[in-house]
């Protein structure tokens, strides 16, 4: 293994342990196949997560992950953001985090990676198609379809919802192809947000999720939420937003629904950040890419 190389596996953060927690296991699993020491940071909030909640060992943040693999010598970083599009806080924060230490250590090699989901990167949708595919075998979902007629189940592809476009395409785009990978497996493949910002100009996240589930062939027949987020938290968690918005909008209280698991839970995800971490495209990001990077949204 290196010394003097270091992967950053950055996610947004949570003030839900588990979201660490997998955070932690993807960066040793990700360690395991690339040979580099990746170290788990996020953007923001896991550092106010008690350490005793977190096997004694406290989260840290990017800019001080950053900063402290600078200091203890590595002159080859590469930034690898847990994130499926991308998001402000990788177009914006990260990399004006990198420029600044940039400018304090100019003879590092200080690279950011793509987010997960790219031009021509199939694996995404296969995770979700993978994880619909278990629902559908089991008994409990064959069951509600059979209860209703043989209904065929509808699919929910929700995500958090954006105020960037950029990341609200991304969505559409995995959710078409695991549209084209189920097929007639399945009623319909829907993309929808959980939440979005007010103003007509953010009416590219519709339909929420909450709204869909009112209309017909969605409120009462059988139901798979696919979970475009990575890590259990605040919103995809067991008693998260998405399921209160699926109790919520249902007149069965979400009895004929069910929920995938997350991106990270699933082998396949792993493979994608190897990928994302060994196909690095600049080899150094200057203070000029930033400004570039921020005004493609």
């Amino acid at each position: 293994m290196n010394a003097d190389s270091r992967i950053l596996l950055v996610d947004n953060g949570s003030l839900e342990p588990a979201s660490t927690q997998q955070l932690r296991r993807l960066a040793a699993g990700l360690t395991e196949r690339v040979r580099v020491e990746v170290v788990p940071a996020s953007v923001a909030h896991s550092s106010k997560i008690p350490a005793e909640q977190l096997d004694g060992r406290p989260a840290e943040l990017f800019e001080a992950a950053l900063d402290r693999v600078l200091r203890e010598g590595a002159i080859d970083v590469r930034v690898v953001p847990l994130f499926v599009g991308p998001s402000y806080a990788i177009v914006r924060h990260v990399p004006a985090v990198i420029a600044e230490q940039q400018t304090r250590f100019p003879q590092v090699r200080i690279a950011l990676a793509d987010p997960l989901a790219v031009a021509g990167e199939p694996r995404l949708a296969q995770i979700l198609a993978a994880h619909v595919r278990e629902i559908l075998t089991s008994t409990a979902m064959n069951g509600e379809a059979g209860a209703r007629g043989g209904t065929k189940v509808r699919v929910a592809v929700v995500d958090h919802g954006s105020p960037s476009r950029a990341v609200t395409d991304v969505r559409d785009a995995v959710a078409a192809q695991a549209r084209d990978l189920l097929g007639d497996e399945v009623a319909a493949v829907t993309a929808c947000s959980m939440e979005r910002r007010d103003g007509p100009e953010y009416a590219f996240n519709e339909p929420l999720l909450a709204n869909l589930l009112r209309e017909d062939g969605w409120r009462d027949g059988p139901v798979v939420v696919a979970l475009l987020f990575i890590a259990p938290g605040k919103h995809a968690g067991d008693e998260g937003d998405v399921a209160q918005i699926v109790r919520r909008a249902r007149p069965d209280g979400g009895a004929g629904v069910r929920f995938t698991p997350v991106l990270g839970a699933h082998p396949l995800l792993l493979e994608v950040l190897a990928d994302r971490a060994r196909d690095v495209r600049c080899s150094r990001l200057e203070p000029t890419a930033v400004a570039g990077a921020v005004g493609t949204l």
